[in-house]
C-alpha cells in the first residue's frame, strides 16, 4: 500500500472488538501510519482460550508506530460506548474512523439456537454497530475525510443464507442494513459508510476456537488480506466512496495488486468461500 503511506497519520480511528484478529490486524495497519488507535473492547484480562487483550493490543499498536488508547467496552453496553467515545475525544482531540469490528456468532438452524445467543447476536452485532456509529457520529462529521466502515457481509438475499442460521443471518445483515441506511443519511455530511467482508475464510484465533482442524489453514487467508483492504477505502475520499458492500480480493484488485500469493498459509491452496457470497474470482497469481 505504498502509494497510500502516511494518509493516516494523526487520524484516529476507534476500532471495536480489536484486542484479538481482523480489528488487531486492521488496527495495527493503521498505526504504522502514525494513526492514533482506540482499541475498544471487553477482553481485559486473558481469555482461556484466545489470545490477546486490550492491553496487549495496546503494546501491539505503540511498537508498529500509533498511539493507543484502550478501553474496556462492552459494546451492548450505552455507558460503555459514551465513555469510550469521550475519552477518545478527550484523548485525541475527535474521531475521523470508526471500524464496527465487534460481532458474536452462533450460526445454528432456529430450533437448535437458545433466546440467549439470539440476544446477544442482535444485541452485539445489530445494536452494537447502531449504537456506536450514533456515538460517533457528531465527532466523524468535523473530520476532513470521516468513515464508517462496519465489518459485515453484502446484502445477499439467497434464501439459503437466512436457511443456514437464520438468526445469524438476521443479526449480520442487520450490521449491513445499518450502513446502507447510514450512507444515505450522511451523505451530505461527507461521512462514507462502507461494508467489508472476506471472499474466502479468514484464518484467526476466533476461528480455530470454532472447531475447524489443521485443514483451515489450506482453506483460508490471512487477516491482513482484510487489513489491507481496510486500509485502502480508509485512505479514499470520503465524499466519493460511500454506500458500498466491499469484498477484500476485489479491493485489494483495485489497488493494482496483483500478487494474492501473499495472503494465503499453504502454496496452491484449496480456498473455501466464505458465508454470504456466492462465487468464486480468480485474482492476480492466487488460483482459486
Amino acid at each position: 500500500m505504498a502509494e497510500n503511506k502516511g494518509s493516516l497519520r494523526g487520524k484516529t480511528v476507534f476500532i471495536t472488538g480489536a484486542s484479538r484478529g481482523i480489528g488487531l490486524a486492521i488496527a495495527l495497519k493503521c498505526a504504522k501510519d502514525g494513526a492514533n488507535i482506540v482499541i475498544a473492547a471487553k477482553t481485559a484480562k486473558p481469555h482461556p482460550k484466545l489470545p490477546g487483550t486490550i492491553y496487549t493490543a495496546a503494546k501491539e499498536v505503540e511498537d508498529a508506530g500509533g498511539r493507543c488508547l484502550p478501553c474496556i467496552v462492552d459494546v451492548r453496553s450505552e455507558d460503555d460506548v459514551k465513555s469510550a467515545v469521550q475519552k477518545a475525544v478527550d484523548t485525541f482531540g475527535g474521531i475521523d474512523i470508526l471500524v464496527n469490528n465487534a460481532s458474536a456468532i452462533d450460526r445454528k438452524f432456529t430450533e437448535d439456537t437458545k433466546m440467549k445467543s439470539y440476544d446477544l447476536m442482535q444485541a452485539v452485532n445489530t445494536r452494537g454497530t447502531f449504537m456506536c456509529s450514533k456515538y460517533c457520529a457528531p465527532y466523524l462529521r468535523k473530520s476532513s475525510n470521516a468513515h464508517i466502515l462496519t465489518l459485515s457481509p453484502p446484502l445477499n438475499m439467497n434464501p439459503g443464507w437466512f436457511a443456514e442460521g437464520v438468526a445469524y443471518t438476521i443479526s449480520k445483515y442487520g450490521m449491513s442494513m445499518c450502513a446502507l441506511g447510514m450512507a444515505e443519511e450522511f451523505r451530505e455530511d461527507k461521512i462514507a459508510v462502507n461494508t467489508l467482508w472476506p471472499r474466502t475464510f479468514i484464518n484467526t484465533a476466533a476461528s480455530q476456537n470454532m472447531g475447524f482442524g489443521a485443514e483451515l489453514l489450506n482453506m483460508s487467508r490471512k487477516p491482513n488480506i482484510m487489513s489491507d483492504a481496510a486500509y485502502i477505502i480508509l485512505c479514499k475520499d470520503s465524499a466519493t466512496t460511500t454506500g458500498n458492500f466491499f469484498l477484500d480480493d476485489e479491493v485489494i484488485a483495485s489497488a493494482g495488486i496483483t500478487d494474492f500469493d501473499q495472503y494465503n498459509y499453504v502454496k496452491n491452496p484449496s480456498l473455501a468461500v466464505d458465508i454470504f457470497v456466492d462465487e468464486m474470482k480468480t485474482f492476480g497469481k492466487s488460483k482459486i
